[in-house]
């Protein structure tokens, strides 16, 4: 029955997005990505409700901080998103088309690495120290690197889209694919939606493990992970204005991160029970935000980088 309530819900949410508000390509306002955030936000947490009423308080629980921690580490995505878009000069009125399809096959591909995550660690139960130790070592990185160049044109998937298609020089309006004489042909716009498709995919590698330091119940990791990733696009755009607000929210996700990998190798000695564990991911993740709005700006201004795109 709750697969059922979640199925609706989602199919209804994005048959309302595309179809009625997004049927046209049009520049994403602030004030509309906001509503659409606090929309996916509202539906999220009355599931939670739902949860807690047909499974108890436990699950509910798990559901909101799996749910809270891949909402924080998919936040880290936008910063990718907004240089990859930069790079390849994608209209704005274009964007909200490549990220939800992009999304769409973001979640096909989390159903499908979650479901191997679990089957995984009920089969080889040792596998929870390397996935541990995989993230705090992602962590400490993350929060070790000061600048990340980004490269769309070494994707080795845009260079096999360019193998196999001929690519138009211009944008096409917002199709993906076009003929010409007679020959199929893919525009600028599909090859930003392959480049956003496998830089999820890399993102998935370390999210997909931390949300399952929470729970391996199939049904809450796959839950929390969809209504996390659907926000997304709308996040983008909220976020895209103000994207040095946020200028000191990798050291909170590093620290989200190196905490879901110690859970998880301690997992066999030390219990941590999922509301304490839902309490210090907030914190964290409220403590970075904090940090980010109220440091002065002359401080700021010799914080590390932002992530940077490569130049052409």
């Amino acid at each position: 029955m709750l697969w059922v309530i979640f199925g609706i819900a989602v199919t209804a949410m994005l048959a309302l997005d595309l179809g009625v508000f997004h049927r046209r390509a049009h520049v994403v306002a602030f004030r509309e990505a906001l509503g659409w955030s606090a929309a996916w936000f509202t539906l999220a947490f009355l599931f939670m409700w739902v949860v807690y009423y047909w499974r108890g308080s436990d699950d509910a629980l798990a559901f909101l901080a799996g749910y809270l921690i891949e909402w924080s580490l998919s936040a880290d995505n936008i910063f990718v998103f907004l240089m990859i878009f930069s790079y390849f000069r994608v209209p704005p009125e274009y964007q909200h088309k490549v990220l939800f399809w992009g999304i769409l096959g973001a979640i096909v591909m989390r159903a499908i690495m979650i479901t191997a995550g679990v089957v995984l660690i009920h089969r080889i139960e040792w596998i929870v120290y390397i996935f541990g130790a995989f993230l705090v070592i992602t962590g400490i990185r993350m929060a070790t690197q000061r600048i990340e160049e980004i490269h769309p044109e070494r994707n080795p998937v845009l260079r096999l889209v360019r193998r196999l298609f001929p690519v138009t020089k211009r944008y096409q309006g917002s199709r993906f694919m076009v003929r010409r004489m007679g020959r199929l042909a893919v525009t600028p716009l599909f090859v930003v939606l392959t480049v956003v498709e496998s830089t999820d995919l890399v993102f998935a590698i370390d999210s997909v493990p931390a949300v399952l330091a929470i729970s391996t119940d199939p049904f809450i990791v796959i839950t929390s992970n969809v209504f996390a990733i659907l926000g997304l696009r709308s996040l983008y755009f909220v976020v895209a204005g103000m994207m040095q607000l946020f200028r000191y929210l990798k050291y909170g996700l590093s620290l989200i991160l190196v905490f879901v990998g110690f859970k998880m190798i301690a997992s066999q000695l030390i219990e941590i029970p999922v509301a304490l564990a839902l309490g210090i991911v907030a914190t964290i993740l409220l403590a970075s935000i904090a940090a980010s709005l109220l440091l002065p700006k002359a401080e700021a201004d010799t914080a590390p980088d932002s992530p940077r795109r490569g130049g052409r």
